[in-house]
């Protein structure tokens, strides 16, 4: 199809979603009652419905009364069974597609309920948004001269008990629209090979060969595919094997650590990244504007948001919020209602709202990953900062890391410790421990007051890592690819500790 054409049929669905998102941006809190109560009708003659209730709340503050905040622990007996075939247990459609999905804290596995609902209202309706956003930002885009790249963790797909089972990237895959596996690379048969090592090389022997006008993936593995393809042609960047390419829409883990690399292999001012927030359990915000990272929060997917703020999250005094009552510049825990069945459930997420008209949000990190074993309140958002700003000031590269605490024993004071692996290694890892100590208490009081004077906390120690540590680590776990993660920050030992053990040259 010639690309004008192409491009006036996205501009003619890009009007007309337009007004739809014009909707929930002057009307953000009436949308996202009225798409509450038309959950909660829909699934009112389902067992957790009729448990609930469902047909006779009439409020917000009803529905928060009467329906409790879950965990995945709490849903999975439901789940299995639903798995096993049981229907109409918290959603009314039958459902075929579960995302499995381990992330980076229980080795036991997820399996996030997926229904047709949330594929053609949440996951699709993002990427078509997606792309909306970008053409309308960027008007002389040539999108469609070549194919998108996707990097999916896609295994093949498994039936049990007449229902599938696999990562959310083959069942996205599996039930993609024509218009999207048309234009995408690599073939599904490459993109849902099991071994991820053998994948790697052939997606890059494939893609080579095509005209990529964009990528998609998550940072941390796109950049593992990325350099296999330039040891494969032997270029000096990318745009001498992708002339076309014009931007990257990444996520799922944050890209500050990666941006100098990328640009590196993207030596081009107007190439653009593009970010969203995404998971197995939905699609949940798109940046919207070419040179802010800022993620708009996208509220007529079938998801209905709550919040709980972060400064009581744990605690007694532990508070769910509605939307209508976040404030800008505070750091949320997020709970989500949505057209999968899934009722008042945490998905261990947290976000800073950065505006509230309309509402734009970063993550900022996870409920479990972060330490605050003394009081510091250190979350990742403050650990990347930190980071990116040492190595800027020391010359450095870091391709991965993780921290833990080292617990008070007797009269010795507590501290942090850190294990990192350098693509480019500072000159000085005792200086870099100084400075990175400096600028985390630039950018946390809380970490600063535990430090003063080490009432509390000593300065951190680092080990400098072998190459491919986390690599071998998260392959010897069987979580290559994907969305699968290193843990950042923690409030055990236990990751830092295996990783300490795997590390021979420390």
């Amino acid at each position: 199809m010639p690309i004008p054409i192409v491009n006036s049929i996205a501009s003619w669905f890009l009007k007309k979603r337009f007004h739809q998102i014009d909707l929930f941006l002057k009307y953000p809190i009436e949308v996202q009652e009225e798409l509450l109560f038309h959950l909660l009708q829909k699934a009112k003659n389902t067992e957790v419905g009729r448990q609930y209730d469902f047909a006779n709340i009439k409020t917000y503050s009803e529905f928060a009364a009467r329906i409790p905040v879950t965990t995945y622990e709490e849903n999975e007996p439901n789940i299995e069974r639903a798995r096993k075939g049981e229907a109409n247990i918290f959603w009314p459609s039958p459902i075929k597609w579960f995302a499995k999905s381990s992330g980076t804290t229980n080795a036991k596995s997820k399996f996030i309920p997926v229904t047709t609902d949330s594929l053609e209202d949440c996951h699709y309706a993002a990427s078509k948004d997606l792309l909306c956003m970008y053409l309308n930002n960027n008007p002389h885009s040539q999108l469609f001269v070549g194919k998108s790249l996707r990097l999916g963790g896609s295994k093949q797909l498994y039936q049990e008990n007449g229902t599938v089972f696999g990562d959310l990237s083959a069942i996205l895959i599996d039930n993609m629209p024509f218009w999207a596996e048309y234009s995408s690379t690599p073939s599904n048969e490459v993109s849902l090979m099991g071994d991820w090592e053998t994948k790697m090389q052939a997606i890059a022997n494939e893609t080579i060969r095509e005209n990529v006008t964009s990528l998609a993936g998550v940072p941390s593995w796109m950049l593992v595919l990325l350099n296999n393809v330039m040891e494969t042609t032997g270029k000096r960047n990318l745009f001498e094997v992708w002339p076309n390419l014009e931007v990257y829409f990444h996520g799922g883990v944050n890209f500050d650590p990666y941006i100098e690399q990328y640009n590196k292999l993207l030596p081009k001012s107007d190439f653009r990244y593009y970010e969203i927030y995404n998971a197995s359990e939905g699609f949940f915000a798109i940046q919207d504007r070419n040179e802010n990272k800022e993620l708009l929060l996208m509220l007529d997917y079938g998801i209905f948001y709550e919040f709980i703020p972060m400064d009581r999250y744990g605690t007694s005094e532990e508070k769910v919020i509605p939307l209508s009552e976040v404030e800008a510049g505070k750091n949320y825990a997020v709970v989500i209602t949505t057209n999968s069945g899934l009722w008042r459930y945490k998905i261990g997420d947290t976000v800073r709202f950065t505006s509230t008209n309309p509402y734009r949000i970063k993550v900022t990190g996870r409920t479990k990953h972060h330490i605050n074993v003394f009081g510091e309140e250190l979350i990742i958002e403050n650990a990347e900062t930190a980071l990116r700003k040492v190595s800027k000031l020391t010359n450095s590269e870091i391709v991965d890391y993780t921290a833990g605490p080292i617990f008070m024993n007797g009269k010795e004071k507590g501290a942090h410790e850190w294990i990192i692996e350098f693509k480019s290694p500072p000159d000085d890892l005792n200086s870099f421990t100084q400075l990175l100590d400096a600028a985390l208490q630039e950018v946390n009081s809380d970490y600063e007051a535990k430090r003063f004077n080490n009432t509390t906390l000593n300065a951190p120690k680092i080990h400098h890592a072998r190459e491919r540590l986390f690599y071998d680590w998260l392959k010897e776990k069987n979580k290559l690819g994907g969305q699968h993660k290193v843990p950042r920050l923690s409030n055990t030992r236990d990751y830092l500790d295996e990783l300490l053990r795997l590390n021979r040259t420390d």
